[in-house]
């Protein structure tokens, strides 16, 4: 016969074998740093340019290659965290309608016939009292202030208590000058007046790969902003530049001092041309140089074919 104990083992080693059989695995999360499908900017209303994040892309070498400033991307995207962005994600890289447009009311002149109405502070009654006729144009000219212009007949006249009449007083009109407006340059407010960043000679020229030219420095030497502008980025945020300066000279222009030894000015400060912005060095390369780049609409052109000929 079975004992009582050896009837107690079988039961519990059945028990734990059925609870093995029907045991599911743990959840497994997934921490890779790829964007789910369907990730995209369709949630930023008229964005009118995106970009899809690939492997080694930060969100300030994204910012560079569109003529963006880095902060205004991480506003269209709502990015909550900068440092972190995924392989696959679909980033809006141009300012939406949302951002650029904006409703203006437009005062619009009163037309013919128009009234305005007068309540009494009781509330009693409701008059309607017509304006004054409108010209030709729409625009109301009446009633007119009844001042009249200064003359020493209106001043003798008014120390007198008498009233002279506006179409009587000697008028005194200085006669109107003509100022000749010079035509304005097409191009006046989309092409800086650019002059050399650094003094030194140039070491290579620009290609697809360079992006830029190389120009040659001490370290220490000066590194001065290319032309005016302003400030959008001054770190170490992008691999390969080192040190680095950018400036936004207007809608179309950017400009990128990279490998400097020391950065002398901070993100949105404006500059002049010509102003000290930091330092010739060697961050991130084996050469002491700067190394600098023109940025137009994103999109790196030659230097050489603006700055101005030495």
């Amino acid at each position: 016969m079975i004992s009582r104990r050896s009837l107690f083992s079988l039961a519990s080693l059945a028990l734990a074998a059925a609870g093995c059989a029907t045991q599911q695995p743990a959840p497994v999360v997934d921490r890779g740093q790829v964007a789910p499908r369907g990730a995209s900017a369709a949630a930023v209303p008229g964005c009118p340019e995106t970009y899809t994040v690939k492997k080694g892309d930060t969100l300030y070498s994204i910012a560079l290659d569109h003529g963006a400033d880095y902060r205004d991307v991480i506003i269209w995207n709502r990015i909550e965290n900068p440092n972190r962005i995924l392989v696959g994600q679909v980033l809006c890289v141009k300012a939406p309608a949302e951002a650029v447009g904006s409703s203006v009311a437009v005062a619009k002149p009163i037309g013919p016939g128009a009234a305005i109405e007068k309540r009494s502070l009781d509330g009693a009654g409701v008059t309607t009292v017509p304006l004054a006729p409108a010209t030709s144009d729409g625009l109301k000219r009446e009633p007119r202030a009844g001042k009249e212009p200064y003359t020493d007949q209106a001043l003798a006249a008014a120390q007198a208590g008498n009233t002279v009449p506006a179409a009587k007083a000697e008028q005194k009109i200085e006669p109107k000058t003509e100022t000749k407006q010079e035509p304005r340059d097409s191009k006046e407010g989309d092409e800086p007046a650019w002059s050399w960043p650094a003094s030194g000679k140039t070491l290579s020229t620009f290609s697809d790969t360079t992006k830029g030219i190389d120009i040659a420095g001490k370290q220490g030497d000066p590194v001065l902003a290319a032309a005016e502008g302003k400030v959008v980025y001054a770190g170490v945020g992008l691999r390969g530049y080192g040190k680095l300066v950018i400036i936004k000279h207007n809608a179309a222009y950017l400009t990128a001092y990279a490998h400097n030894s020391n950065v002398l000015v901070k993100e949105g400060q404006s500059v002049v041309k010509g102003q000290k912005i930091a330092e010739i060095g060697n961050t991130d390369t084996d050469t002491t140089k700067l190394h600098f780049e023109v940025r137009r609409q994103g999109k790196p052109v030659d230097p050489l074919k603006y700055l101005p000929p030495r």
